[in-house]
């Protein structure tokens, strides 16, 4: 059988997508009633006897957690793999450590810099290869953002997203995985942190249901009758050398009361984290009412679970 992957998002069809993000609801809905200790709230079991490889080159708080969080509760074991504790890290290919993890687990997780490395262990492995971020692309990241979009407003056609600050790979996966959902995503940055063209016209292909791709380098028409605004860091993991320069040239897109005012009355706020407090959000929104930060955390957990019962369970009926 020819294993499913998630590499970018677009390996979701719309139909799919929506029925992952229903039933990542049900699922945080049967652990909230387990946790309150109701009856008949056992877990599924659905990942019984399997064991997934969770290969981390880069740090990691909610990815790392909520990926071994989840493999637990759905029965399954998680093998946690830090950078320089496999083979990789002497020289071995990526070719070999795929045939090998083929062998010995049943899906593999990894969380690295280049996406041509994951794309690599794919091609090559026979058990499905699920990317907890690359340089290029957070497509869990997103998954988690469109349930916390959908348990806010009941939905997630229509809805408009505005994300300000660089157009990096949470932006990517935002633009990939929204427009497929229904959403309209405006994307507002500087021209020179813009995401490509490529990316933005394959968004746009892919859009379903009314969703849109919009970039702009102006926040406040991003944020115009948004139902959400969502930042990331200025500097992510890798551009440490450009940092001043990042600042100076992201200081407008700032996440505040001025830029909110431009959004709907109930828009939520959102951020990936980890946050800076200050620089792409004002710390008075992070921790104000509009905030849905902490819902979307948490909610990397239960989309999460949905994914791994669609690559392990029920792409193999």
């Amino acid at each position: 059988m020819v294993p499913r992957h998630f590499l970018t998002g677009d390996e979701l069809e719309p139909q799919e997508l929506a029925a992952l993000l229903a039933r990542a609801q049900e699922l945080k809905a049967a652990r909230s009633a387990l946790l309150a200790g109701a009856t008949g709230a056992a877990p599924t079991g659905a990942l019984a006897g399997r064991s997934i490889a969770l290969i981390f080159d880069r740090p990691s708080t909610r990815t790392r957690i909520s990926f071994e969080v989840g493999v637990h509760e759905l029965g399954g074991q998680a093998i946690v793999l830090r950078e320089g504790e496999t083979q990789l890290a002497r020289g071995e290919s990526v070719r070999d450590t795929a045939l090998v993890l083929s062998r010995l687990v049943h899906a593999v997780g990894v969380r690295t810099g280049p996406h041509a490395a994951l794309e690599e262990l794919a091609a090559h492995a026979s058990v499905p290869i699920v990317n907890l971020l690359t340089a290029d692309h957070h497509p869990c990241q997103a998954l988690a953002d469109l349930l916390t979009l959908r348990e806010h407003f009941g939905r997630t056609d229509g809805l408009r997203l505005a994300y300000v600050g660089d157009g990096n790979n949470v932006a990517t996966s935002l633009m990939l995985l929204g427009a497929r959902a229904g959403v309209e995503v405006a994307v507002a940055t500087p021209e020179e942190l813009a995401p490509g063209s490529e990316i933005v016209r394959a968004a746009r292909e892919a859009a379903s249901g009314g969703g849109s791709v919009a970039v702009t380098t102006d926040p406040a028409e991003a944020a115009r009758g948004a139902h959400a605004l969502y930042t990331d860091v200025w500097v992510s993991m890798g551009d440490e050398q450009g940092a001043e320069r990042r600042r100076e040239l992201l200081a407008p897109y700032r996440i505040d009361d001025s830029l909110l005012a431009h959004a709907r009355d109930d828009a939520a706020v959102l951020h990936c984290l980890p946050a800076h407090p200050g620089e792409e959000i004002a710390e008075d929104v992070l921790y104000g009412e509009r905030s849905a930060v902490w819902d979307q955390a948490e909610n990397r957990l239960h989309a999460q679970k949905a994914l791994l019962e669609l690559l392990l369970v029920e792409s193999a009926r």
